[in-house]
């Protein structure tokens, strides 16, 4: 066994003792079935491959966050992938002179959890003249001396973290365009320097554009002028983000998938950055709505799960809640005040450090356990429900053929109560042999009592079916990992 392998098994083992008892979540009322036990957590150390999720660990370039404090949570968690921001101004305070020891710490120990970094080459450096800003809709470097430094740090990074990093991302959201000067000309040149330099290096990397903050016409027109410089060969994946009050709403996939569809080049549209806060917050997006850590569960829930159902991989934002003494904001809050962010799935005391696990968290865990690689969606699933709201179904099903269906009311962005609804449910290309029910706001698991439910040549039946406002799943038990309840 390998020294590394030896140490990620040993951090499966010991960063599971920090977590301890899973906080205990508001039972879903009227959800009344006997309770076989609750989801089992997988470890990324010991985690098959899972192409579909990634956590973010955004921020740590401009210290809003420390991952030191949160690292005991990430390998638990079961993600596979991690979405880094690199941040030039960090990396070289002095021109020419590259400081890399706060980035060989992260990208080291997240390898050595089991979890691929992914980064985002972003923001500008001001210690060149026209260097650009070290933000959240700053100025791209634009001088003739700040590109030539950008494109050596660019360079180096590659260099020296290629062996672990094969996913790459130019910039983060141009288009917010606070400074003016992230035109879509502009950005484009840069993706193309920067892609190039990445290729020439790395020649089977994948290069992710745009990470788009919620501008539909940026990224069109991104992707025509790409595709009349002949370079659409360039870009592997189109990252956008986005945070609507009700998190079904995808439409923005279909409007980049049909621009992408007659150019004749495959290109992936993946969720680059989305999750909901715990807490009313002044600034950022989602900022000025009641919001509890409750809500923040079902919305992240029904956001990753409504994005997996049209094959949209996913990056849940974020680990550890954020606290921002920076400017380059939308609120008008002056420089330096601290504004919270509390998109985190762990939550964080005032000197950073992390002061509990959130409901989310536990939630995500549950996905990550279930939601692999091996589960593939059923591109035709029909299903008809006696409810009186929207429904949101989705079909999946392993190649043995054991299938899970996951379903929720889409209708309205999610509630605090969290009572159920009862109805009946028709899945006519459904095969059940042990189905059981499972809710992944709190990582419970019940039976079904046999006469809840049919099977036959016609597909399944189920009656009395809990549904409500946060994703519940029917799922062949062999599918769940489970830790059976204890008597």
């Amino acid at each position: 066994m390998t020294r590394s392998r030896l140490l990620s098994l040993l951090l499966a083992v010991l960063t599971l003792a920090p977590l301890g008892l899973q906080a205990a979540a508001t039972p879903t009322a009227g959800l009344d079935l006997p309770v076989l036990g609750r989801v089992t957590p997988i470890h990324a150390a010991t985690a098959p491959d899972n192409s579909w999720w990634s956590i973010g660990g955004e921020t740590l370039d401009r210290d809003f966050a420390v991952y030191e404090n949160y690292k005991p949570y990430l390998g638990p968690l079961g993600v596979k992938s991690i979405r880094l921001q690199a941040g030039w101004a960090k990396c070289e305070k002095s021109p020419g002179v590259y400081s890399w020891d706060w980035l060989d710490t992260i990208i080291n120990d997240a390898v050595a959890q089991g979890v691929r970094p992914w980064l985002e080459f972003n923001y500008g450096n001001p210690v060149y003249p026209g260097g650009g800003d070290t933000g959240l809709g700053g100025g791209l470097p634009s001088s003739p001396e700040a590109i030539a430094a950008w494109e050596r740090w660019v360079r180096a990074l590659v260099v020296r973290y290629g062996q672990h990093v094969h996913e790459w991302e130019v910039w983060n959201e141009p288009d917010l365009n606070n400074r003016g000067t992230a035109t879509v000309q502009a950005y484009t040149d840069l993706y193309i320097k920067t892609a190039v330099i990445v290729r020439e290096l790395q020649p089977h990397s994948r290069l992710y554009a745009l990470a788009l903050a919620h501008t539909p016409e940026y990224a069109e027109q991104f992707i025509d002028l790409m595709h009349a410089r002949g370079r659409l060969d360039l870009i592997d994946a189109i990252t956008h983000h986005g945070y609507p009050n009700n998190p079904d709403q995808t439409a923005i996939v279909d409007r980049l998938r049909a621009r992408i569809a007659p150019l004749g080049r495959s290109i992936q549209i993946r969720q680059g950055e989305t999750g909901a806060p715990s807490r009313h917050q002044e600034d950022f997006a989602l900022r000025n709505i009641t919001w509890t850590e409750n809500t923040q569960a079902k919305w992240n829930l029904r956001r990753m799960l409504a994005h997996r159902a049209k094959d949209v991989p996913f990056n849940l934002f974020t680990l550890s809640d954020m606290h921002y003494r920076q400017g380059n904001n939308t609120s008008g809050t002056p420089d330096g005040q601290l504004r919270m962010n509390y998109k985190g799935l762990l939550g964080t005391n005032p000197d950073q450090t992390i002061s509990h696990v959130k409901l989310a968290y536990y939630a995500a865990q549950s996905i990550f356990a279930i939601f692999g690689d091996t589960l593939v969606r059923v591109a035709d699933y029909p299903f008809t429900s006696t409810a009186l709201r929207n429904v949101a179904l989705t079909g999946y099903q392993t190649s043995s053929g054991a299938q899970l269906a996951a379903y929720w009311f889409s209708d309205a962005p999610p509630a605090e109560a969290n009572g159920v609804n009862l109805v009946t449910l028709r899945l006519p290309k459904a095969r059940f042999t042990e189905p059981v029910l499972v809710d992944l706001r709190t990582s419970t698991v019940y039976a079904l009592p046999r006469d809840a439910w049919t099977q036959n040549d016609q597909g399944a039946v189920f009656t009395a079916l809990p549904v409500y406002d946060s994703p519940l799943l029917l799922a062949e038990r062999s599918l769940i990992p489970l830790t059976p309840a204890t008597r």
